[in-house]
């Protein structure tokens, strides 16, 4: 996809001059389809969300009945992951995801690794410890949790989340080294390790 074309069009529909399932979530389908598929490829069979659904729930999200305005590509897949990742918080929490403890077994913090996109959809408890952790390292560094977010939930190599959230990949690998450290000690409160 050209970077160009989609910053256009995401002006136009920022300026009410185009309709965002007309012109945006064709030019940006396919990207997004693809993401959700990585990312769906990793939950366990039997999985009741599909793909596209993820697409469609997460883009109704986005565009749900109010004005958009993205500033640039970044900044909508940033928006876009971030409305993939609650999308899946809600489907874990339907499916008993807000439980802890009881007959649940516990995981150590080697299978709660946010860098491995499976370890961040594949158990509901984590999904929401996750979810949960992530919105405390919001409030002390946005970026970084934007960072997470595109990898843990979006599925992004980290080259692409840097291009993504246009920072150089030395910065995101200094900030995925210090979120990583962050979450780890935040899933350990948490209860999510022993």
């Amino acid at each position: 996809m050209d970077p160009d074309a989609l910053t256009l069009v995401l002006e136009r529909v920022a300026a009410g001059r185009e309709s965002p399932d007309e012109r945006l979530l064709p030019l940006v389908y396919d990207e997004l389809r693809a993401l959700a598929r990585q990312r769906m490829a990793a939950l366990p069979p039997g999985q009741t969300l599909q793909p596209t659904a993820l697409v469609h729930e997460a883009f109704m999200r986005l565009a749900g009945g109010r004005p958009l305005a993205f500033e640039s590509r970044a900044h909508f897949f940033g928006a876009a992951a971030r409305a993939m990742r609650n999308v899946l918080v809600d489907e874990a929490r339907r499916r008993g995801g807000g439980k802890r403890g009881g007959d649940r077994a516990r995981v150590t913090l080697e299978r709660v690794d946010p860098a491995d996109p499976a370890a961040a959809t594949t158990d509901p408890d984590r999904v929401v410890a996750l979810h949960e952790a992530l919105a405390r390292l919001e409030q002390r560094d946005p970026r970084m949790a934007q960072l997470v977010s595109l990898r843990a939930f979006v599925g992004m190599t980290l080259p692409e989340a840097a291009e993504s959230l246009g920072v150089s990949l030395a910065t995101a690998n200094r900030d995925w080294r210090y979120a990583k450290a962050w979450l780890a000690a935040a899933l350990r409160e948490a209860g999510m390790a022993p």
